[in-house]
């Protein structure tokens, strides 16, 4: 763990400088706007390590992988979102010396993201080794209104020196990716250009041919007095400059203005975007930078209106729960239903900036009870418009007859991954995907969505699981074999028990589906059958078979579902065996030896336990419960979460409280050593799924809101907000009171237990 950040409700604050922190707090002070996200990396130069990161959504490449690819069906590349052209640089140099941190002396450094307001700010003393004293003092932020502009504003003032200033401020394309397979660069040249107010560089990646056009114009104020010099304008080989010299007298401050601009042609036609650029730089720096930032605080506001979530009595956990919602709504916005969400959103390069079953399993919820419903929509849209590549990679792996395998990792449908126990067997994605349909169809009432786009997917993936499984001779059963299960410190098993229950619910939950269709608009479904050729009566025959025949492994005498066949072979030993310096395992033991513990790295049988939890009875929760937490490492970031959640239900809320610090502040307090590579995003959505599955006791049932609350002992109070079928749900808790209303004031039926109550 590294604590160094300073607990505050509305902020994350870091005081004093330390290069060694610097990577850790490049991906904590991140800032994204749903179109693109860049770590905070300093605008000046830097020589000190770092991890350089502007992202742009839905721009990628497709990295030739390392291993596999000789294999059939593994898939050729892994897709990556690149590390984009960069708008922030803003190089001083005074006399002779260059502004670097890492090279000067520094001082009441203090860097500030408030994420009330979306606002980057950072201020510090540098000395020269001439003696010369500058405070700096600066602004950003992404705006969520305009998501194609950013801003900066930077103040330098001399404190004890009269000299001359150099401000270069420029784009930069010549970057690369850290993660890429052969150190190749990603992006070809396209064109530069500058002039005395405005300077452009468009670049191509490579292979898929997007095209970024990124823009800016600056400003330089002294002591609030525009300089009426002009800039120099340079252009070089993937860069364009304005380059501002001037004298600063001891006392002055100059005041350092710029806007960028980043279009792309997944939005406008390429011959368009120089054009587009500059329209948005020239409308930019009209409104000014005051007014851009104006109208991004006050969006930022409503948007906190509607998610943000309120502890009372706990201040480390209220910043743990608004770091998390923060970035969750930097992340997505959902205006493009061709856009998903990266585990790392855009904080870092790892995991490549992919679509995983982190979306649907962890993240859809949040947007389902904080956003419009077509935001939530969205997110399923994305998988259906991907549903032919993903019957494309099932027929790469021998399926037949529409199956589909949607992939672990995608940007466009296509398979990416590059280890083969998780590409070919962590194929419990799948089921994700499905109960994300029915649990978007829950919450919403949105029943047309099923009947127009998700019954496809049903069927598509029930016919994948259907052939999936094989008939055991010896057991009289069906069995699942080869797979991995959510658990990937446990591979290619069989018959993982939370895999194969997913299988049964989706054949289940597909049969239901289809009679609902039936019964309400039999032309639509008999079209939708005849287009699928899917013949109803003889594939849902096998269907029900295979759904009364699964064999799901169990130990009676421990009254336990097992992880997968043998589980109880290995030695059972406890995390509370291990000791402090063999944590987390993943960095200290070797995989072999990974693979033979019981250790487990994120709910897995808990996790099936928790999404049906309403098909066993508190004892059986508990009984799996108690196994398994003594069993699981959480060095994965989806895991507290739902240990949290169940921790709740079982009535522990000590526990449930320790897990819920430990999601809410994996980064924050970098329990895992990993923050530097970038932030969780996705087990963020976990974070909320804590508080209001867990903490409040939130379910959705039989069409209606039911609650069973529990708060930690040290916790006064908590306040949320829900979207639920057209509504928006106010919802106060304390240790003596609940208390449910609507936003326009109308009635609304809700349960507390079995009984009912009316707003």
């Amino acid at each position: 763990m590294k604590k160094y950040i300073q607990e505050d409700e509305w902020r994350i604050i870091e005081d004093g400088f330390n290069p060694d922190v610097h990577e850790s707090s490049e991906s904590l002070f991140s800032l994204g706007n749903g179109h693109m996200g860049q770590r905070a990396n300093f605008e000046e130069h830097y020589s000190g390590p770092y991890l350089q990161g502007h992202y742009v959504a839905g721009i990628y490449y497709p990295d030739k992988t390392k291993v596999g690819w000789w294999k059939n069906g593994y898939p050729e590349h892994f897709a990556k979102v690149l590390n984009a052209p960069s708008w922030i640089g803003i190089n001083i140099k005074i006399d002779q010396y260059d502004l670097d941190l890492y090279q000067l002396q520094v001082s009441k450094f203090r860097r500030v993201l408030d994420m009330k307001e979306g606002i980057l700010s950072r201020s510090f003393i540098a000395e020269f080794p001439n003696g010369y004293k500058v405070q700096v003092k600066t602004q950003r932020f992404l705006s969520i209104v305009k998501r194609e502009l950013g801003a900066i504003q930077y103040n330098v003032k001399a404190l004890n020196f009269s000299a001359e200033i150099r401000a270069d401020f420029y784009i930069d394309a010549d970057i690369s990716n850290e993660d890429s397979n052969y150190d190749e660069k990603f992006w070809d040249q396209v064109s530069e250009f500058a002039d005395e107010r405005f300077a452009r560089v468009n670049a191509k990646t490579k292979k898929t041919s997007f095209v970024v056009s990124t823009g800016q114009c600056s400003r330089v104020d002294i002591d609030k007095q525009e300089v009426t010099k002009k800039p120099k304008a340079i252009v070089q080989a993937r860069k364009a400059h304005l380059v501002y010299t001037f004298n600063l007298s001891e006392g002055q401050e100059a005041q350092f203005y710029k806007i960028g601009a980043v279009t792309t042609s997944r939005d406008y036609p390429a011959g368009d975007l120089d054009k587009r650029t500059r329209e948005l730089i020239r409308e930019a720096e009209k409104a000014g930078f005051e007014n851009l930032k104006k109208e991004h605080i006050e969006a930022w506001s409503k948007k906190w209106e509607h998610s943000d979530i309120v502890i009372e009595g706990d201040v480390s956990a209220q910043q743990g729960i608004r770091f998390n919602i923060f970035q969750l709504n930097q992340t997505y916005s959902g205006h493009d239903a061709s856009l998903n969400i990266g585990p790392k959103g855009f904080t870092g390069e790892k995991y490549g900036g992919g679509t995983y079953w982190d979306t649907e399993a962890y993240c859809l919820p949040f947007y389902l009870s904080t956003a419009d419903q077509s935001i939530p929509r969205n997110l399923l849209l994305y998988r259906f418009k991907q549903l032919d590549k993903a019957i494309e990679n099932a027929e790469n792996l021998g399926f037949t007859n529409g199956a589909a395998l949607f992939p672990m990792v995608t940007m466009n449908g296509e398979e990416c991954h590059n280890e083969w126990e998780i590409t070919f067997e962590e194929i419990h994605r799948n089921g994700a995907i499905a109960f994300a349909i029915y649990n978007y169809t829950r919450h919403t009432g949105d029943n047309e969505y099923l009947y127009d786009y998700g019954l496809e997917v049903l069927i598509a993936i029930s016919r994948f699981w259907s052939q999936r499984v094989n008939f055991s001779e010896k057991r009289g059963k069906y069995v699942m074999l080869g797979v991995t299960g959510p658990n990937e410190y446990e591979n290619n098993v069989n018959n993982n028990w939370y895999t194969s229950y997913l299988a049964v619910w989706t054949l289940k939950y597909t049969i239901e589906a289809i009679e609902k269709l039936r019964s309400v608009n039999r032309k639509k479904a008999d079209e939708l059958f005849d287009r699928l050729q899917f013949k109803v009566t003889e594939e849902t025959a096998k269907w029900t078979d295979i759904i009364g025949l699964l064999y799901l492994p169990e130990d009676k005498d421990l009254g336990i579902f097992l992880q997968q066949d043998g589980y109880l072979d290995k030695e059972q030993i406890t995390t509370d065996q291990l000791l402090p310096v063999e944590r987390p395992i993943n960095q200290t033991w070797s995989w072999d030896r990974i693979l033979r513990s019981c250790f487990i790295k994120q709910a897995d049988v808990l996790q099936g336990i928790y999404l049906f939890e309403e098909n066993f009875s508190l004892d059986t929760i508990r009984r799996n419960f108690d196994f398994y937490e003594q069993r699981t490492v959480h060095e994965s970031s989806l895991s507290p979460c739902i240990h949290a959640i169940l921790a709740t239900k079982l009535g522990l809320p000590d526990k449930a409280y320790d897990l819920y610090l430990r999601t809410s502040r994996l980064d924050l307090d970098d329990y895992n050593n990993e923050v530097h590579e970038g932030c969780h995003i996705t087990s963020m959505a976990g974070t909320w799924l804590a508080i209001v599955e867990g903490f409040g006791g939130m379910r959705v049932k039989n069409d209606h809101l039911h609650f069973d609350p529990l708060l930690p002992k040290t916790w006064l109070s908590l306040k949320f907000k829900v979207h639920f079928r057209g509504r928006i749900i106010h919802v106060y808790i304390s240790h003596k009171k609940l208390q449910v209303s609507t936003h326009d004031g109308s009635k609304f039926r809700y349960y507390v237990g079995n009984k009912e109550y009316l707003t």
